[in-house]
């Protein structure tokens, strides 16, 4: 209780603390305030059970106690316990993250390079290089903000004020802001010291330890389109300085003649001499120097070396042993003779996630890995042979999200929440639960990279799910089944073109599947059959379908180039004739008449480039002609929001989007009960409009600033939930109180929303720990939640909130929060525990008071001596009838009351002990028979209440813990209590009403009788 007042008096405090001052008049101003949101925050529920990309890692300490890591785009995270436990420390500021390194001299300093280079279609950019003083603390942009990309930063070991900065830049388009960056005064300034032009950039750096002066760097010439990926050119070349980056030269070693694509370098620590190149060439090879650079062996060139040289371009030599090291690529790999041979780290172990592109050695203990998979992060204590799973990231990347929208009666604040993930399969969890959202709450369901999942509208055990390239299956819960259900070409001369992320869509009622691919497909039995909808939708470029090239030096060619693809399918919920479709080439189109004419309506939209990438179409649930769309121009370098509304099928568009979204936009849809508010997520974060897109606000209450791929709304709990690319699922509970929001509530001193329904579900799991190194998602408060609008923040006079029941009785107050804008506080609507006899022991299952009965209640909050009022209501969960409810109640209830009778019993018992203790002093030894067996009485009396002796939890089972049992029992089960239960109750009061005689008989007849002799021998009497 304490500790609840303690929290809703800082959340008051804090609140107040951070009001912003909202303009004296103009709606748009108070409509676009982020303050609006108050006191509410999202849940980040996870999952960790599949965790995300791990771009890079740093540790300091023998035993690596302290842990940095960042992550592809979950932001920054901090282990102070060797990696039992870690902790974000970088929400306010960009999720992707490429680079990070610890200052050698003070572990306090790190500096941190945004934006990820392990450079595949759908990751993140950066803005620039970020730098604490205090452990994580607090962060600081120090430079670089337009770097977009950084594969490396190296602290010189002698200053750590100097640091060098390898800048990739930007993926999708020439840019001047790449090559080595280098401060010499901590980040105040910096100088670009090596640049070669504005399509290479720096794919890695290395810097001698023994002679900081030397630096080596690795030119990369790249570039990523929507269709295809082009590593290497006439400009990558591996580069040396020997004058700590004031001139450099190009190395020349056996690769000269040959066209070259990534490098990653590597310097051993015990050996300076000796450095290490990996070049990705028309004959891809690891080459090695043993005299600083100035000359060069080829050492090898077998697959293991070949492998994705984009993606995998990372050497770890060993701190101790000088011709050990490590390749990590699509698994670990162990060289101990220089890299002329490689095998598997792992000989009889080795169960880690692939796509490795992250490895940390302990200086002090060379056993001792730290590995970063695109699964999350693994240690291990015997040179990689065996790994341990790290629990507690959860930076899953997801790509879609869906919900149950079924109302489950036995828990109705509980739903499935579906969606797939980058390289981690398709899974499903619980959007709540009682003790926290834990891995065995999540359940997976597929594999490769997940996208699309739904769950069957008639039968909840049929999923239907997919992985890249249009590969979609059905999946059976019970019989762990999964049925392919693509849909094959009409003609052997037909090829289907599927996106690397194809749209898998249902009807609003279920009934009909839509899938894209350069058509529009369409089932109508759960993809037993498909019949195509639509002609070619596309604009079927033939510049644009040469996958079969991409990758430049390295062919590379997974499906993630698919393009001229059908990206975005949605049905109109109001017309099922009405069907939108957007493409990644730049078309949408709209049929009206369920696919047998198609309108391509993109040259109505107003200042939209040509190729925008239709990321999402949103038909309004509220006027069958109005429709919104965003628009992803970022694969054209182009990173500015496209929002668009039509009110009249696509015939005139207005643009939404404004300088208040800060990036390119993933998906948007509309609120379902109120259409003047919409949801977008963008790249760099969550936005709410309250009036029709004229003003957005970023949610920014515990949701970082992570890239938002998906959206959805429950239609009974109304909350929404976000899938994102890096923080997993993010869920805002409740969102109905914005729907009510509008200028008028500033002028209102309070106005207290409609609260959501409280539901009784008793309890469904016990609560149990799996250790500290388990991420648990943070649950729904098992409580009532009671929001209000202030117009202006409460500072002075009193504030107070009460619960009253029918009969106008106050059964509780509250502390209210008093932040301008939306304010909530937790009622936990429960009678106190019951009173219980004293015993050594606990009564562990009469801990709770009972829920007060179902009904309504009355909300009384006073300001100020002014009064404001509204209603709440209790449901109870379940499939118990109104009879059953009632009966269950009653008899909590009477066991409630036999628990404080009992009570009253053992403290009159306790006070009649007590009395006997005090005179037994002032007593001779005959007169203390007499009270020696009031005394000997009472404890046997008292022995048969409750446990005297301390020890086990059910080492003595006495009638208070029978009397408990069954209280907790009939708690914990919403239907009707047993036969036996009941007639148990009848059992307790026939044992209390024995024990009260006795009590009776104490105090009527031996104490009075002990009285009056102790009266008649001028002894002191037992008396109160």
């Amino acid at each position: 209780m304490i500790k609840n007042i303690t929290n809703q008096i800082l959340g008051c405090l804090f609140g107040c603390a951070f009001i912003c001052v909202f303009a004296q008049s103009g709606y748009t101003q108070k409509l676009s305030s982020k303050h609006i949101f108050g006191t509410t925050n999202a849940r980040q529920i996870g999952p960790a059970t599949m965790s995300g990309r791990i771009t890079c890692i740093d540790a300091v300490g023998s035993t690596a106690e302290i842990i940095y890591t960042g992550t592809g785009g979950g932001g920054v995270w901090k282990s102070n316990n060797s990696g039992t436990s870690f902790q974000s420390v970088f929400d306010a500021h960009c999720q992707s993250i490429g680079a990070i390194a610890i200052d050698p001299k003070h572990h306090d300093t790190v500096w941190v390079g945004s934006g990820e280079s392990w450079m595949r279609n759908s990751i993140s950019s950066g803005d620039g290089v970020y730098k604490t003083t205090n452990g994580g603390k607090t962060w600081q942009n120090v430079g670089l903000p337009e770097s977009h990309h950084i594969s490396k930063i190296c602290i010189s070991p002698k200053n750590t004020d100097i640091v060098y900065v390898a800048v990739t830049g930007k993926l999708w388009g020439d840019c001047p802001e790449r090559g080595v960056f280098k401060t010499a005064d901590g980040g105040k300034t910096w100088s670009k010291v090596l640049y070669i032009n504005e399509q290479t950039g720096i794919a890695d750096l290395a810097i001698n330890p023994k002679n900081p002066n030397i630096i080596y760097a690795a030119a990369w010439q790249f570039r990523r389109s929507a269709y295809s990926f082009s590593s290497g050119g006439k400009s990558s070349n591996l580069y040396k300085s020997t004058d700590a980056g004031k001139t450099w030269k190009i190395v020349s070693g056996p690769w000269k003649d040959q066209k070259l694509g990534r490098i990653a370098l590597a310097i051993s620590p015990v050996n300076a001499d000796k450095v290490y190149a990996l070049v990705e060439s028309e004959q891809t090879a690891l080459y090695r120097s043993d005299d600083e650079g100035k000359n060069w062996k080829k050492v090898n060139s077998t697959k293991v070396i070949g492998e994705r040289p984009f993606y995998f371009s990372l050497l770890v030599p060993d701190p101790i042993l000088e011709n050990r090291i490590y390749k990590p690529g699509y698994f670990v790999n162990i060289s101990e003779n220089s890299g002329k041979y490689f095998e598997p780290a792992a000989i009889s172990g080795g169960k880690y996630h692939m796509d490795c592109h992250a490895l940390w050695i302990n200086p002090a203990n060379n056993k001792h890995l730290i590995l970063g998979t695109d699964g999350g992060i693994y240690i291990s204590l015997d040179k990689g042979n065996t790994w341990r799973f790290v629990r507690s990231l959860p930076v899953s990347q997801f790509y879609h999200v869906s919900i149950d929208t079924t109302l489950n009666k036995i828990t109705p604040s509980k739903y499935n929440v579906y969606g797939g993930l980058q390289d981690n399969g398709s899974w499903y969890g619980v959007s709540n639960s009682l003790y926290g959202i834990m891995s065995k709450d999540w359940h997976s369901i597929g594999f490769g990279d997940g996208f699309y999942v739904h769950q069957d509208s008639k039968d909840p055990n049929y999923l239907y799910w997919q992985y890249q390239a249009g590969n979609i299956q059905w999946f059976n819960k019970q019989t762990r089944e999964f049925k392919s259900i693509v849909p094959v070409p009409e003609n052997i001369n037909e090829k289907l073109r599927f996106h690397w992320n194809t749209p898998l869509i249902f009807s609003q009622d279920g009934e009909r599947m839509y899938i894209g691919t350069q058509f529009v497909h369409l089932s109508k039995d759960r993809g037993e059959s498909w019949i195509k909808i639509s002609p070619d939708l596309t604009t079927n470029n033939p510049e644009f379908l040469r996958q079969d090239l991409s990758g430049g030096i390295t062919i590379d060619n997974t499906g993630a180039e698919n393009h001229c693809t059908v990206f975005t399918i949605n049905e109109s919920p109001l017309d099922s004739k009405i069907i939108w479709a957007g493409t990644d080439d730049g078309n949408l189109q709209v049929t009206k008449n369920a696919g047998k004419t198609w309108f391509n309506i993109v040259g109505n939209i107003p200042k939209l480039p040509s190729s925008a990438w239709c990321s999402s179409i949103c038909p309004s649930q509220h006027d069958m002609e109005t429709a919104y769309a965003t628009f992803d121009c970022h694969r054209n370098n182009d990173f500015r929001p496209y929002v668009f509304k039509t009110t009249d099928l696509g015939r005139t568009w207005e643009e939404l989007s404004d300088s208040t979204i800060s990036s390119f936009c993933n998906k948007i849809i509309e609120d379902p009960v109120s259409q003047k508010m919409l949801y977008l997520g963008t790249e760099q974060g969550l936005y709410i409009s309250l009036d029709y897109g004229e003003n957005w606000i970023r949610y920014e209450k515990n949701f970082p600033k992570v890239s938002v791929r998906d959206l959805c709304i429950h239609p009974h709990t109304n909350d929404l939930v976000a899938g994102t690319h890096g923080r997993g699922v993010i869920i805002i509970d409740d969102i109905s109180p914005l729907r009510q929001i509008d200028s008028s509530l500033f002028k209102k001193e309070i106005f207290i929303f409609q609260p959501q329904p409280y539901y009784a579900e008793g309890v469904q799991s016990m609560k149990y720990s799996t250790g500290d190194d388990e991420f648990v998602g943070k649950g729904k408060p098992d409580a009532l939640i009671i929001k209000y609008f202030l117009g202006k923040r409460h500072i002075f006079g009193e504030m107070k909130i009460e619960i009253l029941d029918a009969s106008e009785n106050k059964i509780a107050t509250l502390i209210p929060t008093c932040s301008k804008g939306i304010n909530q506080v937790e009622w936990i609507p429960r009678m106190p525990p019951p009173d219980v006899p004293i015993s050594p022991q606990l009564a562990g299952f009469a801990l709770l008071g009972p829920v007060y009965p179902a009904g309504k209640y009355k909300v009384k909050l006073t300001k100020n001596k002014k009064e404001f009022f509204s209603e709440v209501e209790i449901l109870q969960a379940g499939n118990a009838t109104a009879d059953e409810i009632e009966l269950r109640h009653k008899i909590i209830l009477r066991i409630y009351e036999q628990l404080e009778d009992l009570a009253s019993v053992d403290k009159s018992l306790l006070n009649i002990r007590k009395k006997t203790t005090v005179i037994k002093s002032k007593l001779n030894a005959k007169m203390q028979v007499g009270v020696d067996a009031i005394s000997s009485h009472v404890d046997s009396l008292r022995a048969e209440i409750a446990p005297q002796k301390s020890g086990a939890l059910f080492g003595e089972i006495k009638l208070r813990e029978r009397i408990a049992y069954t209280y907790g029992m009939i708690s914990i089960y919403n239907g009707k209590p047993s036969k036996s239960q009941i007639q148990s109750v009848d059992i307790f009061d026939n044992e209390i009403k024995k024990l009260k005689e006795q009590l009776k008989f104490i105090e009527n007849k031996m104490i009075p009788r002990q009285n009056k002799l102790l009266r008649k021998n001028n002894f002191p009497q037992i008396v109160d």
